[in-house]
C-alpha cells in the first residue's frame, strides 16, 4: 500500500509537497519540480519559502498557525515564485499531517499551477468588456442614425435606415479584419463605391490619399459620411447621369486629424439648397459629436464636401 501511494504522488501532475512544523520541506515530487524548476535534491531540507516571494511571506506564517490547529486549508489561491525567479499563479490545498499517535507534525501541500487557467479568465474578461463596449457604441450609433433619419413615407424611411445601417455594418468587416485596430480610408471608400470601381471604361470614382488607419469611432462616422453622400450623388448629383465623377482625397493636417474632401464635377448643375436637408443634418450630427467640422460648398459644377475629423 505504501508502494502504490508513492506511485500516486510521483505520477500526479499536481505539485505534491510535505513540510515539518518549521516550514522545512520533506519530500518533493516530479511535478513540484517541474512547477517550480528545483529538483528534489535542491528543494528537501530548505524552508518552504525558497518558492515564497517576499510580499506573502506572511500566508506561510498563518497556513503554519492553522495547521497546528489541526485546520486544512482548501483551493487557496495566491503567488510562488519560480526557480528563474518568475511568478506562478498557484491553487493550494494545506492539510496536517498527523503520526502515529494522532500528533500534528508537519502538512501536506497540493499545489495547482492555475497561472495559464488565470491569463484566460482575465482575456476573457477583458473580452467581455470590450464586446460590451462595442456593443453600446453600434447601439448609440444605430440610435443616432433612426434620431436623424426622416422621409415621406415609411417605406422610404426604411430604405433609408437600412442603407445606413449597412455601411455601418460593411465597416465592422474591416475591423475583423484587422482585430477591431480599426478601418483604413482608402478601404471604406472601396466599399461604398464598389459598383463604380467596377466600371473599367471610364473613372467614376478617383480616389487619392495616403494609407490612412481610422480608429473604429471614426472609421464608423467615416462610412456613414461616404454613404451619405454617394446616395446623394446617385439621386441628385454627379452619379445621377452618365459623365459625372468624384474625387476623393484625404490627407492628414498638422493637428492631426484627417481631412476628406469629397469633390462632384460633371454632374447636373447644383443649386445650393434654402435650407439643410436630412442628409446634410445626419452628416453633421455624424461628425460634430466627434469633434470634427463639415463644411458644404454648393458649386454650380457639383458639392464639395470638406470633412475633418480627430483620429
Amino acid at each position: 500500500m505504501a508502494n502504490l501511494l508513492a506511485s500516486i504522488v510521483e505520477s500526479s501532475d499536481d505539485g505534491i509537497v510535505s513540510k515539518n512544523l518549521d516550514g522545512i520541506i520533506t519530500s518533493w515530487n516530479k511535478a513540484a519540480e517541474r512547477i517550480f524548476g528545483y529538483s528534489a535534491t535542491e528543494a528537501i531540507g530548505q524552508p518552504i519559502t525558497l518558492v515564497i516571494p517576499q510580499d506573502r511571506l506572511s500566508e506561510e506564517r498563518e497556513i503554519l498557525t492553522r495547521i497546528r490547529r489541526g485546520e486544512r486549508i482548501d483551493h487557496f489561491e495566491t503567488v510562488r515564485r519560480r526557480r528563474d525567479g518568475s511568478s506562478i499563479i498557484v491553487s493550494l490545498t494545506v492539510s496536517p499531517v498527523k503520526d502515529a499517535h494522532g500528533n500534528i507534525v508537519g502538512a501536506s501541500k497540493i499545489a495547482r499551477d492555475i497561472t495559464q487557467q488565470k491569463r484566460t479568465q482575465e482575456q476573457i474578461s477583458i473580452l467581455a468588456r470590450e464586446a460590451e463596449h462595442r456593443s453600446k457604441n453600434i447601439l448609440s450609433n444605430v440610435q443616432a442614425i433612426i434620431n436623424l433619419s426622416q422621409s415621406d413615407t415609411s417605406e422610404g424611411l426604411k430604405e433609408v435606415i437600412s442603407g445606413r445601417i449597412q455601411a455601418m455594418a460593411n465597416v465592422h468587416s474591416l475591423f475583423v479584419e484587422t482585430r477591431w485596430i480599426g478601418a483604413e480610408v482608402s478601404a471604406i471608400a472601396k466599399q461604398e463605391f464598389a459598383p463604380y470601381l467596377e466600371e473599367s471604361h471610364q473613372k467614376r470614382i478617383v480616389m487619392e490619399g495616403l494609407q490612412t488607419v481610422l480608429e473604429p469611432i471614426a472609421a464608423q462616422a467615416i462610412a456613414v459620411v461616404l454613404h451619405e453622400l454617394a446616395t446623394n450623388a446617385i439621386k441628385y448629383g454627379a452619379l445621377s447621369n452618365t459623365r459625372g465623377r468624384i474625387e476623393l482625397a484625404w490627407s492628414r493636417a498638422e493637428d492631426g486629424q484627417l481631412v476628406l474632401r469629397w469633390t462632384e464635377l460633371g454632374g447636373p448643375r447644383v443649386k445650393a439648397p434654402q435650407r439643410k436637408g436630412f442628409g446634410s443634418r445626419l452628416i453633421e450630427g455624424t461628425i460634430n459629436p466627434l469633434g470634427g467640422k463639415v463644411l458644404f460648398d454648393w458649386r454650380a459644377e457639383g458639392l464639395v464636401c470638406e470633412i475633418a475629423v480627430p483620429t
